[in-house]
Formats: C-alpha cells, sequence, structure tokens
C-alpha cells in the first residue's frame, strides 16, 4: 500500500466532492507528474477505480428524478462503442516513449478543455442568476427533465466524449457536461449533472474494462486511489455547504491548467509566467463581468444577523 498516493488520492476526492467533478482531470495527472507512474498505466488504474465510484452518485440522481433517461441512452450508443475503441487505438500505438508521450499531450490538451469548461459553467450559472434576478428566466420545470432530444449530434458528443475518455480516462464529466450546456440549454444545472453522471456509468465502465484487458492496469495502484478516494468524497460532500464553491472550482480550473502545461510540455518558466498573468488578470475580469451583469464586483459573505433582518424585511413587506 501507497499511503502517500492514498493521502493525495484522498485531496483529489475532497475536491470532487466539494466539486462534483475533476477526478480523472486531477488524479491521472498526479500519479504522471508526481508519482513517475507512466501515463498509460495512470489512465488505466484510474478509469478502473472511477468506474468503482461513479455509480454511487448516479443512484443519488436517479433516486431525485434528474436525469433524462432517453438522453443517456442516445449519449451511451455513441461514448460505450467508442470508449473501448479509444482504449484500443491508444494499446495499438505501441508501448514505446514515443506511445506514452502521445498519451501525455492528449491529456494536457483533455485538460485545457476542462478548465476552460469550468470557466464557461460559471459564467453560464452568473448569466442564469441574472435572468432569474430581472424576471426573465421561465419558471423552472418540476418533475423530470423534458426536452426535445437531438439522437444524431448527441451520439455525436457520446462518440468524441468516449475517445477521450477511453484515452486519457479524462472527460466523462468535464468535457461532455459542456457539450451538454449546448446542445440542451432548457435542462437545469441538477438535470445536467445527473444526466452527464449516469451516462457516465456505462461510459466509464467501458473504458475500464477495456483497459482492464489490454491497458496497463496495476491492481495496487487502484486500490490505493480508492483507499483514500471513498473516505475524500464523503468528506467532501459534508463541508461542500460550508465551503464557498465558486472560489474551489477557481482553484480547481488553475490546477488543472497547471497540469495541462507541464504534461504538454511547457517549459517551467514560461509556465510561470502563464500561471502569474492568469493570476493577475483573471479576478479582475471577472470582477468586471460581474458588474456588467449587475452584481456587485466582490461577494460578500453574508452574517447571520443580517439575514435574519433580510428575511424580517420581506416578511414585512409580504403583510403590506
Amino acid at each position: 500500500m501507497d499511503f502517500a498516493l492514498a493521502a493525495a488520492a484522498f485531496g483529489v476526492g475532497v475536491v470532487v466532492g466539494l466539486t462534483g467533478m475533476g477526478g480523472g482531470a486531477l488524479m491521472t495527472p498526479v500519479l504522471v507528474l508526481f508519482f513517475g507512474v507512466p501515463p498509460l498505466t495512470a489512465v488505466s488504474s484510474d478509469l478502473v477505480a472511477s468506474a468503482v465510484m461513479k455509480p454511487v452518485g448516479a443512484a443519488v440522481h436517479l433516486r431525485r428524478g434528474t436525469v433524462h433517461l432517453k438522453l443517456v441512452g442516445w449519449l451511451c450508443v455513441g461514448s460505450i462503442p467508442a470508449a473501448f475503441a479509444g482504449v484500443l487505438i491508444a494499446r495499438s500505438l505501441g508501448d514505446g516513449e514515443d506511445v506514452q508521450q502521445i498519451i501525455q499531450r492528449a491529456l494536457g490538451v483533455a485538460l485545457l478543455i476542462a478548465a476552460a469548461g469550468l470557466t464557461i459553467r460559471a459564467y453560464i450559472r452568473l448569466a442564469e442568476r441574472a435572468r432569474k434576478r430581472d424576471g426573465l428566466l421561465p419558471p423552472l420545470p418540476q418533475g423530470r427533465p423534458r426536452v426535445s432530444t437531438r439522437p444524431l449530434p448527441t451520439v455525436l458528443v457520446g462518440v468524441i466524449g468516449g475517445l477521450v475518455v477511453g484515452m486519457t480516462s479524462v472527460g466523462s464529466g468535464s468535457l461532455v457536461i459542456i457539450a451538454l450546456m449546448a446542445l440542451y440549454p432548457g435542462l437545469k444545472a441538477s438535470e445536467l449533472v445527473g444526466t452527464d453522471l449516469l451516462q457516465a456509468v456505462p461510459l466509464v465502465a467501458s473504458a475500464a474494462l477495456g483497459h482492464l484487458l489490454f491497458g496497463d492496469f496495476q491492481l495496487d495502484l487502484t486500490v490505493a486511489m480508492l483507499v483514500g478516494c471513498v473516505p475524500g468524497v464523503w468528506v467532501g460532500a459534508r463541508i461542500s455547504s460550508r465551503a464557498p464553491g465558486g472560489l474551489v472550482r477557481r482553484a480547481l480550473a488553475f490546477v488543472l491548467l497547471a497540469s495541462a502545461l507541464k504534461l504538454l510540455g511547457v517549459p517551467n518558466v514560461e509556465t510561470g509566467v502563464v500561471l502569474v498573468a492568469v493570476l493577475l488578470v483573471a479576478p479582475p475580469v471577472w470582477m468586471l463581468i460581474r458588474r456588467r451583469h449587475g452584481f456587485p464586483m466582490t461577494v460578500r459573505r453574508q452574517l447571520p444577523e443580517e439575514l435574519a433582518d433580510r428575511v424580517r424585511e420581506q416578511a414585512g413587506g409580504n403583510q403590506r
């Protein structure tokens, strides 16, 4: 048992519990960059661990009715065979150093897309809050999500997502959910997460099976990850109501960006310059975006007394 790896997996699990995403996008580069695990081995072991953990969250969303089953079906039509094919493509390239470099570069590109996806999600949520505040947002649907499925583009999203997941273990949550946002803007956030999480179960299982048969799976790595991730996810979920979710998501996007740059082979000096530039530029740009949508430039946490005063004011206004 590698206790250092289990501790790292615990930290990743906490992030997943807080944000609902980032498992493969964080764990795989941690294995490659900090523990010297070959990229193909890291992808194989991480996917098998994810296949054990995914069904738990999917079952919760199924009970809550926040899953579009028809949409899940069309996604799986493309993603299940594509995920298995992604494993075969990665394996057919061989076992040499060049193949490991290709997989590492593909993982870096996937992480860049995941970081961009987090940023896009944050902006969409901000715009949705502004529309709701201004009374421009239609009433939220009740019960199970009802949207008109678009089979061909949905299957195509499944194919692309399956190939990426099969080769890199990244994308079952971060990448697919962004595509769902673009195709089905009528779905609520909880419905997007629930639908994406359920379709990720067979997707990840297919990729994991492929890596068990043809990849470079190592049982000791997977056991160490599960020992750390399972309690980490539980702890993250417990504290998610108290932690500022926006701050956690921004930190996750920053970590994904840093990991992507290193996996893509960017030298240390250039990586440092990019990360410092992001730290200096991103906060004021986000403040301006908030102001443009009519929100304060900074988020101020309200004290319990302030919340009580606001409730009393609203109650008095309703009585009048």
